[in-house]
């Protein structure tokens, strides 16, 4: 399974967000939270029951249920719905977190799906990442980068990622500008479809399962990313294991995985 294919497999499994017995401003906020994520929100109201609370559920089976006060922590005090910062655009670190607005479902979703990412927000989330891997110092870290111009941009950062005695850093683009100088990292250019378009950051957690953890992305549109992050050990694993498959060598690669 081809990356791109990775991420059509997470797309197609879209969580249910049900609202039970709430004032419909409550699902509207959830929705615009999760306007960037590959969850739905629906509303019910039951005859009986308890009073504003939802429920999370994947391909039809239950993950998890909360009270709504739990999702959109401001309804604890006296401010309303829409009222302050939304948090859509929060970090998967921040939104995980208990006192964010939707933290309880994230916590719940392995794989995290988001749309329409900006080349900045990309960035950004590479960066905790690449963060993760410098703190624990060990293990591999793979960055995919389109091509070399881009890479070339970032040969600094690497470079001091990859001074990290213990931590393997392996960088990957299509042949397409100069390739930059490196000294600490090992660069792979393939030039194949899926590593022009898609972005991705993948860290094994260092023999730490806890602490992997990958970022992978398609380009759709140009400078429009759509793919999931996810903190779940067997996704990451396989991200790293089809990258070191597909494109272990340094050489380069063509469409159907030949050297060239």
């Amino acid at each position: 399974m081809s990356l791109i294919e990775l991420i059509a497999g997470v797309e197609a499994h879209e969580a249910t967000l049900t609202v039970f017995n709430a004032d419909p401003e409550v699902a509207e906020e959830l929705r615009k939270h999760f306007a960037d994520r590959n969850i739905r929100v629906v509303e019910e109201q039951t005859a009986a029951g308890p009073e504003a609370f939802a429920v999370l559920a994947r391909d039809g089976e239950f993950v998890t249920a909360v009270t709504v006060g739990e999702l959109l922590p401001r309804l604890g005090g006296e401010s309303k719905p829409g009222d302050g910062e939304s948090g859509a655009g929060a970090s998967a670190d921040e939104a995980s977190t208990g006192g964010r607005v939707g933290g309880p479902v994230l916590d719940h979703l392995d794989e995290t799906m988001f749309t329409s990412y900006s080349r900045a927000d990309m960035v950004a989330a590479s960066r905790e990442i690449e963060d993760r891997a410098w703190r624990v110092g060990d293990g591999e870290l793979h960055a995919g980068f389109q091509t070399l111009d881009v890479l070339t941009g970032e040969t600094d950062t690497y470079d001091l990622l990859g001074e990290k005695e213990r931590l393997a850093v392996h960088a990957y683009a299509a042949d397409e500008g100069d390739a930059p100088d490196v000294e600490h990292y090992t660069v792979h250019v393939g030039e194949t479809a899926e590593i022009r378009e898609t972005w991705f950051v993948a860290y094994d957690g260092g023999g730490y399962d806890d602490a992997k953890c990958a970022l992978l992305a398609e380009e759709r549109a140009p400078g429009e990313f759509y793919g999931f992050w996810s903190y779940d050990p067997e996704t990451v694993d396989y991200i790293i294991e089809y990258l070191g498959e597909r494109y272990g060598g340094s050489e380069g690669t063509d469409d159907d995985g030949e050297a060239v």
